[in-house]
Parts: structure tokens; sequence; C-alpha cells
């Protein structure tokens, strides 16, 4: 046998045999992706800087809206509407703390029209494994932090995000199948509904 037939034979037997690498989705196919995501629900965990985990649900309404229920023993409610991101402590009587939505990359997500190609903000785009991983900023507010949107290939989907705070520290995300269709009540991400709702509940004897 030819000793370069022997050499090469194996090669591309094994060649073959590994599977195909994740070929990287453009930027434009992923915005388009995030821009057709009207109200979809998941179930999601979530891991916090300190380590803790945490479970629930979140339902998301482009443009703007988001509400994250989580389960027990939290039961906290965090929801994003109007302009502004409220945390809502299921062990506290007093206001839900509140800050606005530009200040954190979640709004990169829900804003009215995505578009990651938008220059200085996506300062990082790669494939990993049969994923891609893109890592954006607010390109006129970098020091607000990052978030990394994590993407399976074949369907294109959202699977993950890690958010990077202004101080370093780390939230991820991991979500369930995403069920597009939804349709909610505008109550549903009222903060101020919910706020009197809370109130009236801390009142009652």
């Amino acid at each position: 046998m030819n000793m370069s037939h022997a050499v090469l034979a194996p090669l591309t037997l094994l060649a073959l045999s590994l599977p195909a690498a994740a070929t990287e989705t453009s930027l434009d196919t992923l915005s388009s992706y995030l821009n057709g995501l009207a109200a979809v629900e998941a179930s999601f965990v979530q891991v916090n800087a300190d380590g803790s985990k945490a479970k629930g649900t979140i339902s998301i309404q482009r443009p703007g809206r988001a509400r994250f229920d989580y389960a027990a023993p939290d039961d906290s409610l965090v929801l994003a509407s109007g302009g502004m991101v409220a945390i809502f402590d299921a062990k506290s009587n007093q206001p839900p703390e509140q800050y606005p939505l530009a200040r954190t990359p979640l709004n990169l997500i829900l804003a009215k029209e995505v578009n990651l190609s938008v220059a200085k903000m996506v300062i990082g785009h790669r494939e990993v494994g049969t994923t891609t991983r893109v890592l954006a900023q607010d390109p006129k507010h970098p020091d607000y932090g990052t978030i990394e949107l994590v993407f399976s290939e074949n369907p294109v989907a959202l699977t993950q995000w890690i958010i990077t705070d202004d101080i370093g520290n780390q939230t991820s995300v991991t979500l369930g199948d995403l069920v597009d269709g939804k349709t909610y009540p505008s109550s549903t991400f009222s903060i101020d509904l919910e706020t009197a709702k809370r109130r009236r509940q801390g009142n009652s004897p």
C-alpha cells in the first residue's frame, strides 16, 4: 500500500466520525430572531454571583416588558415596565426597589428594535460547541455592564444570558424552551398595580 494512503486513510475516517462544528450565526440573523420575539414565556434557572440558585418563570412582552416570578422559597418578583425595573422582596412590606431599565444590560433584549450590528455594541461574537455566544454592551454607556447572549444553532433560539454588572458581579439565567404567542393583560407587567396590591395585602388584618 502507498505509504501516504496508509497515513491518510485513518485520518479521513476520523474526520468523518467527528461531529460537525457549529456555524457562527450572523448578527443580522440573531437580531431578526430577537425582534421576532413578541410575547414569550419560559422556565428559568438563575445562578447568582454568590453561587446561590433560584428557579422560576419569565414572561417577556417586547418592547420593554418582562416579569420574573421566582419560585419558593424565594417567592420574589422582578418587573420591567415603563422604562423601570422593580424588585419586589416577598419578605418585605417596603415598596419595591426601582432603577432605570436603560441602566441594565437586559435593556438590549427588550429594546423596541434590536440591532446587534450597531457600532461598539457587540464586543465578542464566537461559536462554542453547538452555540453562538454574543457579548454585548450599551455602546453609549459601556460602564453599565455587559450581557452575553447564548443561542442554539438549529433552530436559532435564545438559551441563556449572563449579565456582568458595573462592579463585575455575574448573574446567569438559563432558559427552558421559549413558548411564543402568549397573551398577557397589561396588569401582568404593571409596577404600580403590583405595588398597590401588595400594600393592600400588607394592610389586611
